[in-house]
């Protein structure tokens, strides 16, 4: 039996209440910045009072507003795409899995706790190395910001499908992204899983709200082993509101590029060499951990990455308001002085 204990915990970013202790420093002064959540999150309409009363109920219209949103055929609403990142790998026959060695951090746990093996993927190579069974990208990738081209992407779907195995594309920064890069609309095919999360772009990270694209078969056989009500009434009320809000994510797609060039501008001036995608920056520098610690001092908490013999770095999502612009920019000012 597969060991399903977490024998070393896995850190996030959004850990506000760990920071506010170890800085002394009370939690509402804080400028967060350590996840890759948009600052400025849609709007929700009024929730309607069943939503609260009634049981959630599958056939609202969610999996069809999703379908449509991503251009797939079908999808799966989920507790937030975590919660089939950890489901899917018992799912799946035991095999060798191939992550990343940075990427999102809950990849390669989920596969060992289902008994699989995990070996590290070079996703610049471009070529699929043979022993693997099942391959767990993110595009683009987090916190690298790094794209795999949609062509590589199919063609490792074709090896992996002829062993019997499986990519799954975590997509949960895609949609601010150039859409033609998405599988979304190759998911029904046998062995592919696209994973998409509506925490990111719209801001909505607290509903805990993410969609599975994949076959039918292995949707279903996800939704037998997740169970009933995965997702609450009032979350799925404000999902098919900002999926139907096209105005508002034409504009915060144009806002979210406007800003991450901002950021990415302001960290340069101060001689690093960041990486950006539409959410967040990236920088990698031996000075990450001093950075991260200076800035923290100073109110600003942000996302260390500090893995094995991997030169540190450093993740900045973008800030909210002129003031918070204002914030980051003189305590970069006040560091690199």
């Amino acid at each position: 039996m597969a060991d399903t204990s977490d024998p070393i915990p896995i850190r996030h970013g959004g850990n506000l209440r760990e920071a506010a202790r170890r800085y002394s420093i009370p939690l509402d002064d804080w400028l967060d910045l350590s996840t890759g959540i948009n600052p400025r999150g849609y709007p929700v309409p009024p929730v309607p009072p069943d939503a609260w009363r009634r049981l959630p109920e599958d056939d609202d219209g969610l999996a069809d507003a999703a379908a449509r949103y991503y251009g797939a055929t079908a999808a799966l609403p989920v507790a937030g795409s975590q919660a089939a990142i950890r489901a899917l790998p018992a799912l799946l026959r035991p095999g060798v899995a191939g992550v990343a060695p940075l990427t999102y951090g809950e990849y390669a746990p989920a596969f060992e706790r289902a008994g699989h093996r995990v070996r590290p993927l070079d996703i610049r190579a471009g070529e699929l190395p043979v022993e693997f069974d099942h391959v767990i990208v993110a595009n683009p990738n987090n916190p690298t910001t790094e794209p795999i081209e949609r062509d590589v992407l199919l063609r490792w779907h074709r090896q992996l499908a002829e062993r019997g195995g499986t990519l799954i594309v975590d997509e949960a920064f895609a949609d601010a992204a150039d859409p033609g890069a998405s599988l979304a609309s190759e998911a029904p095919c046998e062995g592919l899983v696209v994973l998409r999360s509506v925490g990111k772009f719209f801001g909505l990270a607290g509903i805990r709200v993410g969609f599975v694209l994949a076959a039918e078969p292995l949707r279903r056989a996800l939704n037998d082993r997740l169970g009933a009500w995965t997702v609450s009434g009032p979350a799925r009320h404000a999902v098919r509101a900002a999926f139907g809000d096209i105005a508002w994510q034409d504009a915060m797609r144009a806002q979210l590029a406007t800003d991450s060039a901002r950021l990415a501008a302001l960290i340069a001036s101060h001689g690093f060499d960041p990486k950006s995608a539409p959410l967040f920056v990236w920088v990698e520098t031996h000075d990450a951990a001093f950075l991260q610690d200076a800035l923290a001092t100073r109110g600003i908490w942000t996302r260390l990455f500090d893995h094995g013999d991997m030169t540190p770095s450093l993740r900045l999502g973008l800030p909210g308001s002129e003031g918070d612009w204002a914030r980051l920019s003189r305590a970069f000012a006040e560091i690199r002085a």
